[in-house]
């Protein structure tokens, strides 16, 4: 069987003052995701990022939590995509999305950063943007003034809550999208209700 995946990188913030805020829905699903394959992180400081790895669908999965804040978290990445010889087209990137409300995840191959300073600089230093994503929605505040203190605050707990079927639902479709089912993951997780 084609492993189509060989990395998953949690986009997040670290340390205990943003452990709990929307901005690290991204960390919440790699930490989730190392649950499930029951695999446990160790920091490496050289890059510095945390790291996982087990094995998903037979294939051999690595997990990475890049620890340079959100708009430091290029490098690390490409560091370790360059040592295990990973192309940009076998990482999966999981982050925030302010354009989704809470609860919603979306699959997407490549595009832009849309503003998000994490996939920015992973661009940057991957050299382009062919990389897959999941994105998480958190929702926006309703003004583009508000929303550094917003992303940078917990979710209310409904929004927590609903964030976090996303996350587990996102886990869940993992081995679909390792296997090279896109399509049957896509329409599992694209046609989730989401109550109002």
């Amino acid at each position: 069987m084609a492993c189509e995946l060989s990395l998953v990188v949690g986009l997040g913030n670290p340390g205990p003052d943003y452990e709990q805020t929307r901005h690290n829905a991204g960390f919440w699903f790699a930490d989730a995701l190392a649950r499930a394959m029951g695999v446990s992180w160790q920091h490496d400081r050289n890059l510095p990022a945390e790291l996982a790895r087990g094995v998903l669908e037979s294939c051999d999965l690595r997990l990475c939590k890049p620890l340079g804040y959100m708009n430091r978290s290029g490098a690390s990445v490409a560091a370790h995509a360059r040592y295990y010889r990973i192309p940009v087209e076998r990482i999966l990137v999981v982050h925030d999305d302010l354009d989704l409300p809470p609860g919603i995840i979306r699959y997407k191959e490549g595009g832009g950063h849309g503003g998000h300073n994490g996939l920015r600089d992973l661009i940057r230093h991957l050299g382009g943007n062919g990389f897959r994503r999941l994105r998480l929605g958190i929702g926006h505040p309703g003004h583009r003034d508000q929303v550094v203190n917003y992303v940078l605050q917990r979710p209310t707990a409904e929004e927590e809550a609903r964030i976090l079927e996303a996350v587990n639902e996102g886990v869940r479709v993992l081995s679909d999208l390792m296997a090279g089912r896109t399509q049957q993951a896509v329409q599992r997780i694209h046609g989730r209700r989401v109550d109002a």
